[in-house]
């Protein structure tokens, strides 16, 4: 089936009211958190997976922001499944589905082809086996983390280094971690030519019945080379990494950076 680009307004405030009504700001925590709010209103209007991947840009203190998505089903097509559905005002305010617009994508899978990308991350790992805390517990960290906790990538190898500097001795860095955590995601699909850490913050991510996590937020920006076309098109459907389904994953395309130049 042909890949389309969705883009869909987003009104902030309108999506925080929405969020407000379904008890998604209520909790422990009572976290806003946009990913989830519109992992639940984009399921409510055009049936779970529709749209998703998907990304949310916002400019710094907008009130608004664009909503990026792939999807298999056209702009028409989404509408009219919409058309009968019963969403509350503050949904339809928050998501105004009459500019909702598609584009087919372009087969730009082709062995060899350089694309630019823009990518939002969750990178964490399920630890395999416990991180103990340190013996000396006055000497900053005081937890260890149990078998299959969820993890940053990067404090995960931080912890498991035999002393405080091994990580700046190695020459490991946040992007470097999270570069080599990128790619193994994207397995055979594409080779990273180049890439930076182009913003990172911690954010909570709000699940159902209170619970969540603060984790990582990463976005990387750079060039790949597609080295598997089928393998490529699967992660461009189906994004990359852990949280997909709440705003993170989604390999945004872009004009490729200039080639890099071997010595």
């Amino acid at each position: 089936m042909t890949l389309h680009l969705a883009r869909l307004p987003v009104d902030l405030p309108a999506l925080a009211r929405a969020a407000g009504e379904r008890g998604w700001t209520r909790g422990r925590r009572a976290a806003f958190d946009e990913g989830r709010a519109l992992h639940h209103l984009l399921g409510e209007a055009f049936g779970p997976g529709a749209l998703q991947p998907f990304r949310l840009v916002v400019a710094p203190r907008a009130r608004g922001g664009t909503l990026w998505a792939y999807t298999e089903i056209d702009a028409d097509a989404l509408r009219e499944i919409s058309a009968p559905v019963a969403l509350s005002e503050a949904a339809e305010a928050a998501l105004p589905l009459a500019r909702l617009a598609t584009k087919p994508m372009p087969n730009i899978a082709v062995p060899g082809r350089r694309l630019g990308f823009d990518v939002r991350l969750r990178p964490v790992v399920r630890l395999a086996s416990a991180i103990p805390p340190p013996g000396d517990r006055t000497a900053g960290r005081r937890h260890g983390f149990r078998a299959g906790a969820e993890v940053d990538a990067f404090l995960s190898a931080a912890l498991r280094a035999s002393d405080r500097d091994a990580i700046r001795i190695s020459g490991e860095s946040r992007e470097s971690i999270y570069t080599e955590w990128f790619a193994d995601r994207l397995g055979e699909a594409a080779r990273i030519e180049e890439v930076s850490l182009a913003a990172f913050r911690r954010s909570f991510a709000a699940r159902e019945g209170g619970r969540g996590t603060d984790g990582p937020d990463a976005t990387l920006q750079g060039t790949l080379v597609v080295c598997d076309p089928d393998a490529f098109k699967d992660r461009l459907r189906r994004g990359v990494g852990r949280h997909r389904a709440y705003g993170y994953g989604m390999l945004l395309l872009r004009p490729p950076g200039r080639p890099v130049q071997k010595a």
